[in-house]
């Protein structure tokens, strides 16, 4: 068991390195590269090369601790001895959505409170400081955690598969929307449209222009995919949306609630 976590580890470890460098790398690519994005500007400059390479450094760091959790977990599930289950049928199909989201809402509450603890003064220099030194992220900093703080979030998903029944490709779907949404949240451009960012649903959810924010004022935006915990606890800080398109259109830094 104790052999096959560690080579489980290692492959794991390569697919979610390739998969963020692809997945950043395109972005990057689509939106700098070219040096005209889609969508809105946030950074005011393009990333610099250094600020890439560091973001790039920590994000494989943090790459394997996060492939051990899900080791276990997998090696575990091969063992039968999770919940997680492969027939679509075995608990209806309703329970498809119904755990995504259900996966989702936890992941989301955890990282709020774990995120906030992060940034209090006596841990953030040793568990969160690398994160922000992307002040101005690009897409590559969608992983650049420290060690610790990837220590306190790998763990969450792998625990969940042996507490709740749900589908392996549920879980799939999920770390893919999480790979896609934090790349797209980091990337210096705002990929959605204004009118989806002020819509009745999208002013619920976090996108760049919310998280943004977190990176230039560090006492707001806590949250990952919604917005509910840092508007149940005064800490939601929207900027204001410019309708302005391409590199030129700069950031705004005013908050409304």
């Amino acid at each position: 068991m104790f052999l096959a976590v560690l080579i489980t580890t290692a492959w794991l470890s390569l697919i979610i390195g390739l998969r963020y460098l692809l997945i950043a790398g395109g972005v990057w690519w689509m939106q700098w590269g070219k040096a005209r994005g889609l969508g809105r500007q946030l950074n005011r400059e393009r990333p610099s090369r250094r600020l890439m390479l560091q973001e790039i450094r920590y994000s494989l760091i943090a790459t394997p601790i996060y492939a051990l959790p899900a080791a276990i977990a997998l090696e575990a599930f091969k063992a039968g001895r999770t919940r997680m289950y492969l027939d679509p049928m075995q608990y209806g199909l309703w329970w498809l959505p119904v755990s995504f989201l259900l996966l989702l809402v936890v992941q989301d509450t955890h990282y709020y409170w774990t995120h906030r603890l992060l940034h209090h003064p006596r841990l953030f220099g040793i568990a969160h400081a690398g994160h922000h030194r992307s002040r101005e992220p690009s897409p590559f900093a969608s992983f650049a955690f420290d060690p610790i703080e990837a220590v306190l979030t790998a763990w969450l998903l792998p625990l969940m598969v042996f507490l709740i029944p749900v589908n392996l490709w549920v879980v799939a779907l999920l770390l893919t929307v999480m790979t896609v949404t934090a790349v797209m949240n980091h990337c210096g451009w705002e990929m959605w449209p204004d009118r989806w960012v002020r819509s009745p649903l999208g002013r619920h959810l976090i996108t760049a222009t919310h998280h943004g924010r977190h990176h230039t004022h560090m006492k707001t935006n806590f949250g990952l995919h919604l917005r509910f915990w840092d508007r149940l606890c005064g800490t939601d800080a929207m900027p204001d949306v410019q309708p302005k398109t391409g590199p030129q259109s700069g950031s705004t830094t005013t908050a409304v609630p």
